[in-house]
């Protein structure tokens, strides 16, 4: 299932995801990740969540973003939850692109819950994307 969260900077997208994040690894009953651009988060996110910084690995584009998350998901069977901040400026600020990794990964996280903060106004936001909201 994957779930979006939209909206400008600054309207209090991390804010939620952070609780998110927090919650999911206090109940979960396997692994929950974290993704995100940079490390601002590694003072929010407890430690019983996985945080991974994409730009460690490289990762600029919807195209890595996406053998990235499928990548995790091959690695451990136990992952419950993604999470992924700042996932529209991860992929280079690339709509169209952003648009097809919804499609490309939305099989392969059926079982799992993805959860992504996409910095964009709604108003400027394609259907295709807001349906996942």
């Amino acid at each position: 299932m994957i779930k979006l969260f939209i909206g400008a900077k600054g309207s209090g997208k991390t804010k939620t995801l952070i609780e998110l994040v927090n919650n999911a690894a206090a109940e979960s009953k396997g692994s929950v990740v974290c993704i995100e651009k940079g490390d601002k988060l590694r003072f929010d996110i407890t430690s019983k969540a996985r945080l991974i910084d994409t730009d460690y690995y490289n990762i600029t584009d919807a195209e890595k973003l996406t053998g990235f998350i499928a990548g995790i998901l091959a690695s451990n069977s136990d992952i419950t939850d993604i999470f992924v901040d700042s996932s529209l400026k991860i992929c280079g600020n690339d709509v169209e692109a952003f648009e097809t990794l919804l499609k490309d990964v939305e099989d392969v996280v059926k079982d799992i819950n993805l959860v992504m903060t996409v910095s964009i106004a709604v108003e400027a936001c394609p259907e295709s994307i807001k349906a996942y909201t």
